[in-house]
Parts: C-alpha cells; sequence; structure tokens
C-alpha cells in the first residue's frame, strides 16, 4: 500500500474516480427471517429496556404487552392494521451506578447460541465520558414466575414493580480509549468496536476482552475557531463522532470532529481505504454555512428499493444520503427545520425500507428514500429532498421534549404481518413504547401522516441520553439460567487470529 492516500471530494453530479472502493461491498442482508420475533395469539411480549443517562444511572426496564391477532371486529376494515395491544406495564430489572460521568452510547450483542437445557445471554455495552466501557452480562429471557412471586413483596414496598434478575450484573471494565466514549456497535456477537475522542476505533474480541486492533483517525489541524466549539484554548477539537460498519463486515466509514469529509476503512486490512471531503455546496444546502464547523455527527448504511446500498450522513439539521457510487444523492429533512438526534433505516417489508430520524421538537420522523419518492430541489438548491411519510409523536402524539435516541423493534403475526415496537427516550426522562403497523408507513400517501399508537410510559427521573431494547426470548422448556455463555463462539472467532 502507498504511503499516501489521496482525498477526493464529493459534489453533486461528479464522479469520484473509476473505482470507488465502496462498490466492492456486498449487498447488505435484510431482516433475517429468524430475527424477527413471532408474535403469538394472546401471547405475551416482553421487551427488555436499557437507557443510559447524564445522571450516570444505568436503568434497566422491561415493558410487558399482551398481544392477539386482530379481533374480528375490525378484520375488515383494515387488512394492515397492527396487532392490538394492550396497555404496557413496566417493571424496573436492574438500576446500576455505572460510570462517574454521563453514559453516552449503549450496544447490545446478538443473543448467545441456542444450547439445549442452557438459557441464552446478551452482552451490553456503556460507553461514558470517564474514558470507561462497561461490560454487562443480561439474560435473554423474561424472568420467571417464580421470581415474578418471590418479589410480590419487594415490589409492594416499592414505588414500582421489581423483577429483579440475579443473572444480569457487571463483568469488568474496558480501558482501551484516554478520552470520551462516542460510539459502541456489536457488528456480530465475537467483536466489539468502540470509537473515542481520542481519535481512534477499537476492535475488541468479546471472547477473552483482547484488544485486536485500532484504527488511528488523523486529529485535524488547527485552522481557525468555529462558533460552538469546545476545544481547550489553542486546542482543535478533535476525536471520532460515529462510525458505521457495512453489513458484510468488509467495510467501515467514520466521521470526525473538525473535519470535513468521511473516512472509509478497510476492515480486512485494517488499513484507511479512503477520504472523501464534503463539497462547499453540499454543506451549504444542509445548513452548514462558512461560520458553522461541517463537520459530520451520525452516519448509518442501509439499503433501498430492495437491492441499493446507500449511506446517510447526519449535520445538526440536515442529513445527506449517499448511494454506493459515493455522490450525495438527496437531502432528508427538506422543508423540516429543526435539529436532529439519532436515525436509522428502518425495513418495512422485504423489499422497501424507510429512514428514520428523532428530532429536537419530540418526533421521528420517516422518509422515503426511493428515487420515485423524491422531490424536486428547492429553489436555489441542487440536491432533491426525500419525501415526508410519517411522523410519530411530537405534540400530536403527546411529546414536547426532544427525543435523544429510539430503538425499533420488527415484529410479525402468525400472518406473517409486519408491525413495529419503538422505544422513545429523551432529556425529560420518559420512556415510552410505541406500536404502528407496517401498512401505516406507507409511502403512497400525498402527505405524511400522524402515525404509532401509545403503548405506556415510564418516567426514569434521570435525563436519558440513550437508550436501546431487544425483545426477549421466551424461555425453553427445561432450561436453566448459567454462567457467562460466550466462550464457545461460533465461526466468527475463527478469524480473530487474521484480525490482530
Amino acid at each position: 500500500m502507498a504511503s499516501k492516500r489521496k482525498s477526493e471530494s464529493a459534489p453533486a453530479g461528479e464522479p469520484l474516480g473509476k473505482k470507488p472502493a465502496a462498490k466492492k461491498a456486498k449487498t447488505p442482508a435484510k431482516v433475517a427471517e429468524s430475527t424477527i420475533f413471532k408474535l403469538s395469539d394472546n401471547g405475551p411480549v416482553t421487551i427488555q429496556i436499557v437507557a443510559g443517562s447524564y445522571d450516570r444511572v444505568l436503568h434497566g426496564v422491561t415493558a410487558t404487552l399482551k398481544t392477539r391477532s386482530t379481533p374480528p371486529a375490525t378484520k375488515s376494515k383494515s387488512k394492515d392494521a397492527a396487532a392490538q395491544t394492550a396497555t404496557a406495564t413496566f417493571a424496573d430489572t436492574f438500576l446500576f451506578n455505572a460510570h462517574n460521568s454521563a453514559i453516552r452510547c449503549l450496544a447490545l450483542s446478538p443473543p448467545s447460541v441456542p444450547t439445549p437445557g442452557q438459557s441464552q445471554k446478551v452482552l451490553l455495552a456503556t460507553g461514558s465520558t470517564d474514558e470507561r466501557i462497561n461490560i454487562y452480562n443480561l439474560s435473554a429471557h423474561p424472568p420467571s414466575a417464580r421470581a415474578a412471586t418471590d418479589q410480590q413483596l419487594l415490589s409492594s414496598l416499592a414505588p414500582r414493580p421489581i423483577l429483579e434478575n440475579p443473572k444480569n450484573r457487571e463483568l469488568g471494565t474496558l480501558l482501551h480509549h484516554s478520552s470520551n466514549i462516542t460510539r459502541l456497535v456489536f457488528p456480530n456477537r465475537s467483536k466489539l468496536l468502540s470509537a473515542s475522542e481520542d481519535s481512534t476505533v477499537a476492535v475488541t474480541r468479546a471472547r477473552d476482552w483482547q484488544l485486536l486492533h485500532t484504527f488511528k483517525c488523523p486529529i485535524p489541524k488547527v485552522f481557525g475557531r468555529p462558533s460552538g466549539d469546545t476545544a481547550a484554548l489553542g486546542g482543535q477539537p478533535s476525536g471520532v463522532n460515529d462510525f458505521a460498519v457495512h453489513p458484510s463486515n468488509k467495510i467501515m466509514i467514520s466521521v470526525s470532529k473538525g473535519e470535513r469529509c468521511m473516512r472509509l476503512w478497510n476492515l480486512e486490512t485494517g488499513k484507511k481505504s479512503r477520504v472523501l471531503n464534503f463539497g462547499r455546496e453540499v454543506l451549504g444546502e444542509c445548513g452548514e454555512g462558512r461560520h458553522s464547523t461541517g463537520e459530520a455527527r451520525r452516519i448509518v448504511w442501509g439499503s433501498v428499493d430492495g437491492a441499493q446500498d446507500e449511506f446517510a450522513v447526519g449535520f445538526e439539521r440536515d442529513v445527506l444520503v449517499y448511494g454506493m457510487d459515493c455522490l450525495p444523492k438527496c437531502r432528508i429533512m427538506g422543508e423540516v427545520k429543526t435539529k436532529i438526534h439519532e436515525m436509522r433505516y428502518v425495513d418495512t417489508d422485504e423489499e422497501e425500507s424507510l429512514f428514520a430520524v428523532s428530532t429536537e421538537d419530540g418526533r421521528v420522523l420517516f422518509f422515503s428514500t426511493a428515487e420515485g419518492d423524491l422531490d424536486a430541489p428547492a429553489e436555489g438548491k441542487t440536491l432533491p429532498t426525500a419525501k415526508l411519510v410519517a411522523q410519530l409523536g411530537g405534540t400530536e402524539g403527546g411529546v414536547s421534549g426532544r427525543i435523544k435516541d429510539f430503538t425499533v423493534l420488527p415484529v410479525e403475526d402468525e400472518a406473517g404481518k409486519r408491525s413495529f415496537f419503538i422505544v422513545t427516550a429523551g432529556s425529560d426522562g420518559q420512556i415510552r413504547v410505541w406500536q404502528l403497523g407496517a401498512g401505516e408507513l406507507s409511502a403512497a400517501g400525498k402527505t405524511a401522516r400522524q402515525v404509532g399508537k401509545l403503548l405506556g410510559s415510564y418516567g426514569t427521573q434521570n435525563r436519558i441520553t440513550c437508550v436501546t431494547a431487544f425483545i426477549m426470548i421466551p424461555r425453553a422448556v427445561g432450561a436453566e439460567e448459567s454462567e457467562y455463555e460466550f466462550d464457545d463462539e461460533s465461526e466468527d472467532d475463527a478469524e480473530d487470529s487474521d484480525d490482530e
């Protein structure tokens, strides 16, 4: 490999080169059938919710939902109606004083491999401004009926129900970084990727928590004091804001503070692959003017129209979508003027995906980035805008504060109809659980619709910064709680020696 890398700009309408590295990526797999929770008639659904806060507290909460198929009275009215659900009931499962300062990010691993006679586990990683990454072991199953009975007395003395599981415990702390942790991701069961304001992305093996590799991002040179920066006097803002791993686990893109570019990394070789600069015109259309930092804050991979890969780069008030040719495809926010916080792609079915973003004004907005749904550029603009399909929450949904983070959990009923449980949380301390059907997210309508049904809310009394969740797996007959079960992993560990 050459010692010098060429920085390339990505203005609209100009190709980046004959052989973009990103084109070699495989088409990302859609949500696997086995990963979508199957609803059963009158069967309860238990969601394990984990929330971090500015106040250093890590909340573990279960939301129990009672579901059933569409009742006969409404079956003829809407064939796309989501499964009917009773009001959610919440219970505390754990409450940890996890860090010495604010918790910034969370990550959940896939469940451990099912083993006859044993329960399954999920790994939880928490990152904070105290430079530490804490690792926890969580049970993937709802609390047993016996445990609920044993804790009835404890719940009667507390202001809220308690369903504590002694198997939810801390495993240890990782000290791989020297500054604030900004992002954590489990791309699979065997690896944890972590980003920090020390301008590195670390790859850690989950089997023994060995540091396998560190991607070192350059620290930008001091060229001025952009408005709003918090760097020390004489210093320059530095650190990785976010990164995204392609579903093929071969490519990673990172965005950093103080840089008007994104960096592509080859995960197979551990080397930098490419640097793509944001064009001045493109930044101007996204609201990043001359006196703004111009740095991207979020990045996420996705797909649209069933097979076409794309990735979205989030700024303070807008999102820019790129195709796999690394050319800007469209803007997201359009005429919506509000600050954005978190974003992700949502697969509405096997062939379509929508882009979801949470906002400062308490909404989760759903956009279609399909070619046929793009609106013409506004006056004075060159990039088309994505179509706003639906919104959840906001003042119409009873939410006035910002939504800092959200998680989308797809489910299917026995007839194969897909719906979603959406967990939202913000600085008001409220965790809200919503439900909406995939049919509500159709892009066929001309105007955006208010969607979703609020199933319940839970007050944590802390200012929430991040939230994640998973649907708990029904306990197999005869399965018993066991100790840490990530010792014997799948074939992913066979590649560990190649990564070092």
